[in-house]
């Protein structure tokens, strides 16, 4: 239940009210964004409010049950506080979010309607469409693990304890042709195999994209030419020259760990538990099936 201060019921017992929306957004990254429906500038707890962002609000839906209450709110991407390179960063992804009603006459005069977070964001050509979640999402995360033949840890992490700084797992290196928007021949790196970098990460040091982190899904020598293929196209464009820093991949099976990493003691899969092949095994004669340990 919300508590509504005396003034606030006050002004909307009279009838004819000046009430606005505010949303005020913290992203991961510490950025904090204020933004309202009114025609001017709203300011309070430190946050201004403003009104040329483009932003506007659908109605709440919300259930008496455990589903994911949401709220629309619509903006322009030519605003200068949104712009469609920080939405493609992934800087306003799961961006904290509390939703104000506001007397913008007295802006002393307001009500928390709810918190949540910034969902899927859809995109157009002249707009976007952000899609705000009550904190009822949380629920529909995972917690804790799962049985599964494969390494549920990111590689170099706490659990996993490979140092990707050894020079074995790292290297750096330069764009030398772009192939693709997300393929490019590269130099500084051919001392690695074939296939090493796969699953791993590059971080861009120079460049548009500097300090960008891009995942790799091929690694390939031909003629000594190094082709790096990145799962997506960066948010902006490669170019000769450009500079990055590279560390291996996982595919998080225990034979890549073992022979790749050497780190066997730390797998955090469970490689023997029964696969789907058990579940639709059935009796032969020719043996393999008789119903011993396997």
């Amino acid at each position: 239940m919300k508590a509504i201060s005396p003034e606030l019921q006050a002004h909307l017992d009279e009838g004819t009210t000046t009430l606005a929306w505010c949303w005020c957004i913290v992203r991961s990254d510490g950025e904090t964004f204020g933004f309202t429906d009114h025609d001017r500038t709203l300011t309070f707890d430190g946050t201004a409010f403003e009104p040329e962002s483009g932003l506007t609000a659908s109605e709440i839906r919300s259930g008496s049950d455990l589903s994911v209450d949401a709220q629309d709110a619509e903006g322009v991407l030519t605003s200068d506080r949104i712009t469609e390179t920080d939405i493609l960063d992934g800087h306003w992804d799961n961006a904290a979010v509390e939703v104000w009603r506001v007397n913008w006459a007295d802006v002393s005069q307001r009500v928390l309607m709810r918190r949540g977070s910034v969902g899927q964001i859809r995109r157009g050509r002249l707009a976007f469409v952000a899609e705000v979640r009550s904190l009822a999402h949380v629920l529909g995360q995972t917690v804790g693990r799962t049985y599964q033949a494969t390494c549920d840890a990111a590689l170099g992490d706490a659990r996993c304890r490979v140092d990707l700084d050894e020079a074995a797992y790292r290297g750096s290196g330069a764009v030398v042709d772009r192939l693709r928007d997300r393929a490019f021949t590269a130099s500084g790196i051919g001392a690695f195999e074939v296939g090493w970098f796969v699953h791993g990460t590059v971080r861009w040091t120079s460049g548009a994209n500097a300090g960008r982190l891009a995942e790799i899904i091929a690694h390939d020598v031909t003629e000594g030419l190094v082709t790096i293929t990145m799962l997506e196209a960066p948010v902006r464009g490669i170019a000769e020259g450009d500079a990055f820093e590279i560390r291996a991949g996982c595919d998080k099976h225990i034979a890549t760990c073992a022979a790749k990493f050497a780190n066997v003691a730390n797998f955090r899969g469970f490689p023997y538990i029964p696969g789907q092949d058990t579940v639709v095994r059935y009796a032969t004669t020719d043996g393999g099936h008789e119903g011993g340990v396997l």
